[in-house]
Parts: structure tokens; sequence; C-alpha cells
């Protein structure tokens, strides 16, 4: 296992800023260990949705799960409003750093994580491979 800590700055995109270091490291099989910061805009798909909704106005994420690898990111977030108000969903491009996130991803030296189409679900879905294969 290989830890990369990452911190982005403001204005960068969340969802974009991840994939860039993804191809930049090369990760083939990530994962996010943990994630925290702050967002100025919102960009999550909520659950059995088709679209994304955009939310304008400072959150703090409270959390940041999924998968990450150059063959594409499948990541989940928890943000809360300044009532602490806590809504979650699919992580989207457009969420845009307000101060900071601090993202810290492991990365897995025996698999890679592709990512093909399941005609079951309809979507790209993650295929785990082991390196040596």
């Amino acid at each position: 296992m290989k830890i990369h800590p990452i911190r982005l700055k403001p204005n960068d995109d969340l969802k974009q800023s991840l994939k860039n270091f993804a191809h930049q490291k090369n990760i083939q099989a990530g994962f996010i260990l943990s994630g925290i910061g702050s967002l100025k805009q919102a960009q999550i798909r909520f659950a059995n949705q088709q679209i994304s909704t955009k939310l304008t106005e400072e959150f703090e994420i409270v959390a940041i799960n999924g998968t990450i690898a150059t063959t594409g990111i499948h990541l989940h977030i928890a943000i809360a409003d300044g009532q602490g108000k806590t809504i979650g969903g699919h992580l989207d491009q457009g969420c845009i750093i307000y101060t900071t996130a601090e993202i810290i991803i492991c990365e897995s030296k025996n698999f890679i994580f592709d990512r093909t189409f399941d005609a079951q679900t309809g979507y790209q879905e993650l295929e785990i491979r082991y390196r040596d294969e």
C-alpha cells in the first residue's frame, strides 16, 4: 500500500482535481481513506436521480468515500451546511473548494480497478483484477 496525501486549494474543482491526481500518479487501484474540507458550491447527484443538483452556499465536507483510478473514479460525499444539516450523494464535477480540502488516498499495488459497462445496472461499474493476472 502507498499513501498519497493531497491538499486542494480555493477554487479547485474537487472531482476534476482527484481525476488529475490519479493520472499524474498513475493510480491503478486507490480508495479514499479520509476527506474533509469546505466547498463554496456543491454539485451532487442524489439517490435515484438522473441529473445532479447544484447547491450554492458554503459547506463543510464531512466525508468523502469511494474508489479512484486512472480508469475512473466513483466517489460519494457528505456535506453539512451552516446549521449542521447534512446531505450526501454522488460527487459530480462542480464541487468547488472554498478554503481547503485535505484528502488522503491509499493505493493498493495488488489490484487494478477498471470501469466496465454492466448490462444489469446500466452503468460503468467497478471491475477488480489482481495485478498479476
